[in-house]
C-alpha cells in the first residue's frame, strides 16, 4: 500500500490509500477518486517530503541502549494531550465525524464515545478513527 496526498481542482487537500502507483493512475482516469469535501474528480499527487535515513555509523551510534520508555508516563502526557488538543463530543462523537468528513462541520480533532453499531457506520462510510484507552484519571476511560 502507497499513501499519497492529493488535491482537488478546488485546493481542497486530502489523503488517498492505494495498491501501488499505477493503481493511482488508473483509478484517477477513470475518475474514480472524489474529493471528500466538494466531490470533484479532478485531482492531482501533492509533492510528499520523505527522508530514509541510513544505519548510523559507529560515531553516530549512541555508547549505551536507550532508557526504557516509562509507559505510565507516557500514558499520563498522551491523556492530556487528547484532553487539551481534542474537543470533546461526549456520546455524540459517530454524529460529529460524520458531520466533519461530510463538509457539515469545520474539521477538527474530537474525541468522545461510541456504541460498536456507531464504529461499523463509521468504517462503511471511511472515516477512519481509532480507539484510545485512556487512564482512569481522564474525563473519560473509553473516548474514540
Amino acid at each position: 500500500m502507497i499513501v499519497f496526498d492529493l488535491q482537488c481542482e478546488n485546493g481542497h487537500t486530502f489523503e488517498g490509500w492505494f495498491q501501488d502507483s499505477s493503481a493511482y493512475e488508473e483509478q484517477r482516469q477513470k475518475k474514480l477518486i472524489a474529493c471528500p469535501v466538494c466531490s470533484s474528480t479532478r485531482v492531482v499527487k501533492l509533492p510528499s517530503a520523505f527522508a530514509i535515513k541510513n544505519q548510523p555509523t559507529a560515531a553516530e551510534a549512541p555508547q549505551q541502549p536507550p532508557a526504557a520508555i516509562n509507559l505510565e508516563r507516557f500514558g499520563r502526557h498522551l491523556a492530556e494531550f487528547v484532553e487539551k488538543n481534542f474537543d470533546n463530543v461526549g456520546p455524540d462523537f459517530a454524529k460529529e465525524a460524520l458531520k466533519i468528513h461530510y463538509g457539515v462541520s469545520e474539521p477538527r480533532n474530537i474525541r468522545g464515545v461510541s456504541t460498536p453499531q456507531e464504529e461499523e457506520t463509521l468504517r462503511q462510510e471511511g472515516i477512519q478513527f481509532f480507539k484510545l484507552p485512556l487512564p482512569s484519571s481522564s474525563s473519560s476511560d473509553s473516548d474514540a
